[in-house]
């Protein structure tokens, strides 16, 4: 929303002014997941009246990457002593290396790194001496790194909601107290779906019932046969997948 084109399209740049007879040629793909916001750029420029001319009609992109003649050029030009290509997948950087020696590079001074690889710059030249923990770092509020499982769960609520099933056994006796109580959110809406839920909680009672009356009565495991019977109840009657929550209480 703050490049120069972007503001053009709005009218808020106090450089350039786009009007009839103007003609913008967008030279590359949208990247995945602007193509929205790219949409609108190429509409505000519309609605200046201008002429727009992109990839999905005319064949006019351009890599923004350097081709293997730019990158001879910048290695005649820099004659590096030891050289370390950046950029692109492994595989390009093995090409881009071996560029390096057609250009005079000595191989035993190209390093090829991955992601986390230490690499000392001295007197003595180039070289890796090992390697540290390296990946994705997702910062999340104050809490900082957020796990991969973390992300999952998000995700799985944010798609198909989650269902909590609160249930309360006597492990002494092996009944069911109170419940199965089933609360939902982003999965049914509760006050039009009562004959589903009426018919999940029959199902999930049967399930821990039948857990007690074999013998089981640690918590965990009667929650996991609470998961089993929700998960499968919810797939089959509804071919969703949300979060199963289980809670299992002891009186």
């Amino acid at each position: 929303p703050l490049s120069a084109l972007s503001r053009m399209a709005a009218n808020e740049n106090k450089w350039l002014k786009v009007g009839p007879g103007d003609t913008i040629i967008l030279s590359s793909h949208p990247i995945p997941g602007n193509e929205t916001s790219v949409g609108k750029v190429i509409d505000g420029l519309h609605r200046l009246g201008a002429d727009v001319i992109h990839s999905g009609m005319a064949q006019v992109h351009v890599s923004g990457h350097a081709k293997q003649e730019e990158l001879k050029t910048l290695l005649s030009v820099a004659r590096p002593e030891y050289f370390i290509p950046v950029h692109g997948e492994y595989r390009h950087m093995v090409h881009h290396a071996r560029l390096g020696v057609q250009m005079g590079v000595a191989e035993e001074n190209i390093t090829v790194c991955l992601d986390g690889d230490q690499v000392i710059v001295d007197d003595e030249g180039v070289r890796r001496v090992g390697e540290v923990p390296a990946g994705y770092l997702y910062v999340d509020g104050i809490v900082g790194d957020v796990g991969s499982g973390v992300l999952r769960d998000r995700r799985v609520l944010a798609s198909e909601g989650v269902v909590v099933v609160v249930v309360t056994v006597d492990s002494q006796t092996g009944k069911v107290l109170t419940g199965p109580e089933i609360i939902t959110r982003g999965w049914v809406y509760a006050p039009e779906a009562e004959d589903l839920l009426d018919e999940a909680c029959d199902t999930i009672a049967a399930a821990v019932e039948q857990a007690l009356a074999s013998g089981v009565r640690d918590v965990e495991a009667l929650e996991r046969d609470v998961r089993r019977a929700a998960g499968k109840f919810v797939s089959d009657r509804t071919r969703r997948r949300p979060m199963i929550v289980p809670v299992v209480m002891e009186a």
